[in-house]
């Protein structure tokens, strides 16, 4: 029997609910607006400035209406070229034939089968660094990283949300959390920003909205509501503003960010969801925790997968890249999957060990992976972290080294260019309070990776 369900009414598939109200997109005429001329400025070359303007913008729009859709294509694609020539050039060292591979790992990333090997070059680690602030008083349950590595956002239990300058490892932008008499939220449960750095999103467990917040200043935007429990989790699509996120009231919702409105709901989990990811491709894919499930939705094929292969609550799901995903839980598995396997690809029973206090497997409470390349990390409720590497074709993972830490490993990342591995540490686990560890820091820690040198 197939695992490709498709929405049908008669089959007892996913059900999806679309907006009634139809949005249609208008453009909007250009309105060009004069500024008060300085003291010091004659009104003769500002309006001299202006009538300019006013050409060049008349002789671009009449360009456009006068080009063709291929003429356009042709237009944008040399375009880009450019913008791929210039950002090499600017690097250090300048190979050539830059341009030429660039383009080709682009091509390989978005058919998903673009991977690097470069795991086998870590070695070992630096002292790690901690982070700690009074916005972040309880555990830390979330961390994202902007999309060219220099900023770090980070939420907590006790509603605090933090804008970190990785570089300098200084606080730059903070939100309180909420308190008796006073507005904020009550507990970050997840956060999100968008390639583009535009919009930061997060989740509160307390009001169950989704708060979008400017992502250079942190000022609040917009309250999203519509999810009946927590909000558990939340992705951009890459290089969009099409926000997906995931709740304790076991649906998918979809949201366009440019109108700040809701798209659509997704329905399939029969348990809440504990984790979503998704890159460039018009999907997402979650863990349904205790239904055991994860679950691929294909948004623009009104249809999903479904994947079976852990035995307990899945914790965190994460794509590798387009066709690969890791997954872990409390039964202490740790799981890579093909898009088109309905079985995991491999499976490493007990990876962070068993607790000696009950003989049960260790639970592995967060993973990462750096994108398109064959390292991957995981964290468990010991503190520990272990850094690991996916063999050929996926099909094994071999431990690299080991990263001992102190806490529940609530949230795990790597920097885009693999230097560093961020840790978010709490004493308690993110989603609850079954366990406590008293002796650890609520704490980011920053972990430098050491590498070996390369030809």
């Amino acid at each position: 029997m197939s695992f490709f369900i498709r929405n049908k009414q008669s089959s007892g598939g996913i059900k999806r609910k679309f907006n009634n109200h139809t949005h249609i997109n208008t453009k909007k005429k250009k309105n060009v607006h004069k500024s008060i001329p300085d003291d010091n400025e004659s009104i003769a070359s500002t309006d001299e400035e202006l009538a300019e303007e006013n050409q060049r913008n008349e002789e671009y729009e009449s360009e456009e209406e006068e080009e063709t859709p291929q003429e356009k294509r042709v237009r944008l694609a040399k375009k880009y070229l450019q913008q791929i020539e210039e950002e090499e050039k600017d690097r250090a060292e300048f190979e050539e034939g830059a341009v030429t591979r660039r383009l080709h790992e682009e091509y390989l990333e978005e058919r998903g089968k673009l991977r690097k090997t470069i795991a086998s070059n870590y070695v070992n680690y630096n002292e790690p660094i901690f982070l700690k602030c009074k916005e972040h008083k309880s555990s830390i349950t979330c961390l994202c990283l902007s999309s060219n590595g220099k900023f770090l956002y980070s939420g907590s239990k006790d509603g605090g949300l933090v804008k970190w300058s990785l570089k300098d490892r200084t606080k730059l932008e903070t939100v309180k959390g909420k308190k008796k008499s006073q507005d904020g939220m009550k507990c970050v449960q997840c956060l999100t920003i968008s390639t583009d750095g535009k919009f930061l999103v997060a989740g509160d467990s307390g009001s169950k909205y989704i708060l979008v917040f400017c992502g250079n200043t942190l000022k609040h935007i917009k309250n999203l509501q519509g999810h009946r429990d927590s909000v558990t989790s939340l992705v951009f699509r890459k290089d969009t503003h099409t926000l997906y996120s995931g709740s304790a009231d076991r649906s998918v919702k979809v949201w366009n960010l440019d109108d700040m409105a809701y798209v659509e709901s997704l329905f399939g989990h029969q348990n809440g969801i504990t984790s979503i990811d998704a890159l460039a491709r018009e999907r997402a894919i979650t863990s349904g925790g205790f239904d055991g499930t994860i679950r691929i939705w294909k948004i623009v094929e009104e249809s999903q997968l479904i994947f079976n292969g852990h035995s307990g609550s899945i914790d965190f799901v994460k794509l590798i890249n387009e066709e690969h995903f890791l997954s872990c839980g409390d039964d202490g598995q740790l799981c890579v999957w093909g898009c088109l396997k309905k079985k995991p690809l491999c499976s490493v029973l007990d990876a962070h060990g068993r607790d000696e206090s009950n003989n049960q497997p260790m639970w592995i409470s967060s993973i990462a992976t750096l994108l398109n390349t064959d390292l991957v990390a995981s964290g468990s409720r010991n503190g520990s972290i272990k850094l690991w590497q996916c063999g050929d074709v996926f099909k094994s993972l071999n431990p690299l080294f080991s990263i001992h830490l102190t806490g529940f490993v609530n949230a795990l990342c790597f920097t885009p260019d693999g230097t560093q591995l961020i840790a978010g540490i709490g004493q308690e686990h993110r989603l609850g309070r079954w366990w406590r560890v008293p002796k650890a820091k609520n704490a980011i820690v920053i972990i430098p990776l050491i590498q070996t040198k390369t030809k």
